[in-house]
């Protein structure tokens, strides 16, 4: 069997995420090796539990927020609004971006409250509770040996945080490194060295996927 000439993905987004974008992208190689580490911030949990409405722009805050108990819930995008539904909250879902959820903050019947992490792409117009923090992780050695030969490895990068703590790691990389943004925010945060660089459609993960499977054979070699 000729050996696969697709490049292999190098996945940095914390776990369990980049285990799903690996099942998303079946039958590609993919290195694991994420660069942020989601660690807890002291915060008083009665805030939470005692708002009256949440808002989430990312799955890593809503079990922070304590039971749901049908309280309204706005939620960046697909997959923080089905962590949100599973903690019990009533939600309404953005499209994936910060930027969605400013209408619905508008029209919100409810005083809300953001439970965030520590690195924010956007503030939004209500109060805000730090609830964890994105910590940088170094690079594996397996992922450290991808980067150090001189073949094609396409990075998928899902926030301006992993982006910026990225972009450091793959400094002095040998690699061609095709990068795919899920913003242009994120995009905007990236210094690193890139053949080429696109962005996503939407910011969701089947977009990047599909920005992926679009990217010209020349980039797929």
């Amino acid at each position: 069997m000729p050996a696969d000439p697709r490049p292999t993905l190098l996945l940095t987004r914390p776990q369990p995420g980049a285990k799903r974008f690996a099942a998303l992208m079946r039958g590609w190689r993919c290195v694991i090796s994420p660069v942020l580490r989601i660690v807890p911030v002291d915060h008083d949990a009665s805030i939470l539990g005692e708002a009256q409405g949440l808002v989430f722009t990312s799955a890593h805050a809503v079990p922070w927020a304590g039971s749901g108990r049908g309280r309204p819930a706005l939620c960046v995008g697909a997959h923080t609004a089905r962590e949100a539904r599973a903690a019990g909250f009533d939600v309404t879902e953005g499209t994936g971006t910060a930027d969605s959820l400013l209408p619905l903050i508008a029209r919100a019947p409810v005083p809300l409250i953001h439970a965030h992490g520590r690195h924010l792409a956007k503030m939004l117009p209500v109060p805000g509770v730090v609830v964890y923090d994105q910590q940088p992780v170094g690079l594996s050695a397996k992922a450290k040996a991808l980067l150090a030969a001189p073949g094609p490895v396409i990075l998928p990068i899902f926030s301006p945080r992993t982006a910026t703590v990225l972009s450091a790691q793959v400094a002095d990389a040998r690699a061609a490194i095709t990068v795919v943004a899920i913003s242009e925010a994120a995009l905007r945060n990236w210094y690193g060295p890139a053949r080429h660089a696109i962005v996503a459609e939407r910011p969701d993960a089947h977009a990047m996927r599909d920005a992926i499977l679009r990217l010209p054979e020349a980039e797929q070699s």
